[in-house]
């Protein structure tokens, strides 16, 4: 039996000729310390033909993961910027207050050296990567039969990556943001506005600011908003301390300031040890006395123990950008994540 074999997982195929030849092709791959998982891409694929699988489902496959390695190689090249995706109507007009708040945005962002990603179409979206200029501007445009093509603004550019499917480009949308904001617009913005609270509220995004930017002489997320308290409040559907999740703005300078402030302290987090200990990254340290507030106003999110400063885990070594920062650590019980961006911003206040 060949030799990489003897570390085999138990997730593999069913013939062990199969899979000898599989650890062969393995052994010619480039060397990657995550290598493992590059073979358990290629057994599922192979998996895949043992179920038998049709074309249509294997084309959905092969064209996912094109698209994703794709955006992973694109996006790549943009580490180390923060960036924040925009969603609003792709019909909105330069006359509406949305378009002209988007371009604003834009700008501001930019000048406070965000990336904007957006849809990569017109109206809402055009006027946010006409705000902050071809080099700050990534797209993420969806192929559609009407309505949905690059604006001349990022059309052309590396920072555009085209996706098929409505579910990988949402993605990418969160998983590379550091904040999302939310303009007027149709059921594509209210579908990424509700995953992202979604992903929010369940812990499976970390945590960021999710802004509702109602412009001048528009009451659309002011109405949505009187629904959610409303519907979803107030029949139970979801816990008021979910409210804080998000925050409902006026002018483009206002969302600009409330990602700043969120990023005012607050650097990032990472979970440890299974999961089981949450480590808070800081760009400033908190006195004892902050850490002793934080843990009489947030004792109710720990599953035990206290809020404590921390040096940094064994496990972080892979971020070693981070290392340096001053840390807290917590075992925040995953279900509160509402109380846990109120942490956060108590930190940011500290």
């Amino acid at each position: 039996m060949h030799k990489a074999n003897a570390g085999r997982t138990p997730f593999d195929v069913h013939d062990s000729e199969l899979s000898s030849l599989i650890d062969t092709l393995m052994d010619r791959a480039p060397a990657h310390e995550d290598r493992k998982l590059v073979r358990e891409i290629l057994v599922t694929g192979v998996k895949l033909l043992e179920d038998g699988a049709d074309r249509g489902d294997l084309k959905i496959l092969r064209t996912t993961v094109k698209e994703m390695r794709h955006a992973f190689r694109v996006f790549s090249r943009l580490r180390g910027h923060r960036k924040v995706s925009i969603f609003g109507s792709a019909r909105s007009q330069p006359s509406d207050p949305e378009y002209k708040a988007a371009q604003k945005l834009g700008r501001l962002l930019a000048k406070a050296g965000f990336m904007v990603i957006t849809g990569a179409g017109d109206g809402v979206m055009g006027a946010a990567h006409q705000g902050a200029g071809r080099e700050r501007s990534i797209g993420l445009n969806i192929q559609l039969p009407f309505e949905q093509h690059a604006n001349p603004t990022i059309e052309g550019d590396f920072k555009l990556m085209n996706f098929r499917y409505f579910f990988t480009r949402k993605l990418f949308f969160v998983k590379e943001s550091d904040a999302i904001i939310l303009m007027p617009g149709g059921f594509g913005t209210l579908d990424e506005g509700f995953e992202t609270l979604t992903l929010l509220q369940t812990g499976r995004s970390d945590p960021k600011p999710a802004v509702l930017l109602d412009p001048a002489g528009r009451n659309y997320w002011e109405k949505w908003l009187d629904f959610v308290r409303t519907s979803l409040v107030g029949q139970g559907f979801i816990s008021p301390e979910d409210l804080k999740l998000f925050e409902l703005t006026r002018t483009p300078e206002r969302a600009c300031a409330s990602i700043r402030r969120f990023y005012h302290r607050y650097h990032s987090l990472r979970y440890v040890e299974g999961r089981k200990l949450l480590i808070i990254r800081m760009n400033g340290p908190l006195s004892a006395t902050h850490i002793d507030r934080l843990n009489g106003r947030f004792s109710d999110i720990l599953a035990g123990g206290r809020i404590e400063a921390t040096e940094p885990h064994p496990e972080e070594d892979d971020e070693r950008e981070v290392l340096e920062l001053p840390r807290l650590a917590l075992h925040f019980d995953q279900y509160h994540f509402g109380r846990l961006r109120e942490l956060i911003d108590a930190i940011n206040r500290a």
